[in-house]
């Protein structure tokens, strides 16, 4: 299992940030960079960390991971905001519908369950890494 953990200032520059952070993990991940997965879940990255900027504005930082193990890659963006969203088809957004579809696609889903090591919560997306 290889996991990796990036602290992004919630501000301008969080979303280019986040995606640097994750896209610059790829290639020790096995997953080649502009590969459509690769763009898939980078595009989840940048969703969820627009949710933080519109939907948890006092978080001052969040923790944006990756995790792989087997052949599985879990996306988690991490925040201050306590408040879960709702992830049945009418209570989401337009975006969280997105990402939810996304990872779909790849055999995956989307969740969000209360912060363990602080108060908040983190959103969850699994994708199977295709072959």
């Amino acid at each position: 299992m290889r996991r990796h953990v990036t602290s992004v200032r919630v501000g301008p520059n969080a979303v280019r940030e986040a995606r640097e952070a994750v896209a610059g993990h790829f290639a020790e991940t096995g997953i080649a960079p502009g590969s459509a997965f690769a763009d898939a879940v980078l595009l989840v990255v940048s969703e969820l960390v627009t949710n933080v900027l519109r939907h948890a504005p006092h978080s001052p930082l969040t923790d944006v991971g990756v995790t792989v193990a087997g052949d599985q890659l879990v996306v988690s963006v991490a925040d201050t905001e306590p408040r879960l969203p709702d992830l049945t088809l009418e209570g989401m957004g337009a975006g969280l519908r997105m990402v939810a579809e996304l990872a779909a696609d790849y055999d995956g889903e989307l969740s969000a369950e209360p912060a363990v090591e602080h108060d908040g919560k983190v959103v969850l997306v699994r994708f199977e890494i295709p072959l």
